[in-house]
């Protein structure tokens, strides 16, 4: 009896095991934390505005409109934070350009919105 009651425990574990969904690769898990950091709209239109060309907080936020510099300097902080962007001092003045992945990432949404 404690022969079938192993193999049964045994049996289970095993199904178990192979219902279990694998774990994301090291890629998948960089990629979907750079897709977190422009899933907000704003942050997004930062990363297509810096795109085109470098920019500081004052142009952002003209470019953008209705954002605060607070708000703007948020959303750089968590872009910075994410790796997609870095920022070059120029005097008084930050300014923000692409990383090399916050280019490859604004090529594939380019290549989305455009499509």
């Amino acid at each position: 009896m404690a022969a079938t009651t192993t193999k049964s425990a045994a049996s289970k574990a095993a199904a178990a095991k192979a219902a279990a969904p694998a774990r994301p690769s090291p890629e998948i898990r960089r990629v979907a934390d750079l897709l977190k950091q422009v899933s907000d709209p704003t942050r997004l239109q930062v990363l297509m505005l810096l795109n085109d060309k470098e920019r500081n907080v004052s142009e952002l936020c003209a470019d953008l409109g209705t954002q605060s510099q607070p708000a703007v300097s948020h959303h750089l902080a968590l872009l910075r934070h994410g790796r997609l962007i870095e920022p070059r001092r120029s005097g008084k003045h930050n300014f923000y350009g692409l990383t090399e992945a916050g280019r490859e990432l604004a090529e594939v949404v380019n290549t989305i919105v455009v499509g």
